[in-house]
């Protein structure tokens, strides 16, 4: 079975990192700048927040027998073929939101300030979305097993 319970403990912990984007985030881009304590807070958060929503595409790829996505992008898309994630925007925006991961995993001192205000200003809203999306299909495939 999914694992509801982690599910919604993991909810609360990427809510918890998005509420510190949001208590760090600037009024504007601009005041944003590369390597001070508000931007390597936002950076983390949104970070950390985003692993975990990959985390548990992840998972759900994986219970639903979908197999092992070639990358991170390609879980949403997996999800997306398999009718779990319908609205292709969010899938749009997760799939970005997967690679804004792998930038900041992979190359943190190059990081494009502008776009990361981008992120954290637009982006907690869909990987809320696909939380509570996933939460959802948990409830239904729950149901579905005891039958």
């Amino acid at each position: 079975m999914f694992d509801r319970a982690v599910l919604a403990e993991r909810t609360m912990a990427v809510e918890r990192h998005l509420r510190r984007v949001a208590e760090r985030l600037p009024a504007s881009a601009a005041d944003m700048s590369p390597a001070t304590d508000v931007s390597d807070a936002v950076v983390l958060h949104l970070w950390q927040a985003t692993q975990i929503v990959i985390d548990l595409a992840m998972a759900a790829c994986l219970w639903l027998k979908l197999g092992t996505p070639a990358s991170y992008a390609e879980v949403f898309r997996l999800l997306q073929k398999a009718g779990v994630l319908v609205d292709a925007a969010l899938a749009d925006r997760l799939v970005r939101a997967a690679g804004f991961r792998n930038i900041v995993a992979h190359a943190y001192e190059t990081l494009d300030m502008p776009r990361v205000y981008d992120a954290a200003s637009k982006g907690p809203p869909d990987l809320l979305a696909f939380l509570a999306l996933l939460s959802d299909r948990a409830a239904a495939w729950g149901e579905a097993e005891h039958r």
